[in-house]
């Protein structure tokens, strides 16, 4: 598994990002994570728009 961390969320910023390329980067963001949540903030039936919302902590790797 590819561990995700604070320095690969700038890639999400990128425009021309591809489909693959940010799914790949997803999942190893969620994979990556401890907690994770999707809000569905928006959708437009009629054009097939939508915002998801993800919320989520990144494992650190730190103990306590």
């Amino acid at each position: 598994m590819t561990k995700f961390n604070m320095n690969d969320l700038e890639t999400f910023a990128r425009s021309g990002i591809t489909p693959i390329d940010l799914k790949r980067k997803l999942t190893d963001m969620l994979d990556s994570s401890i907690h994770c949540k999707a809000n569905v903030e928006s959708l437009n039936r009629d054009t097939g728009e939508y915002r998801i919302v993800l919320q989520g902590t990144l494992e650190t790797g730190r103990r306590y």
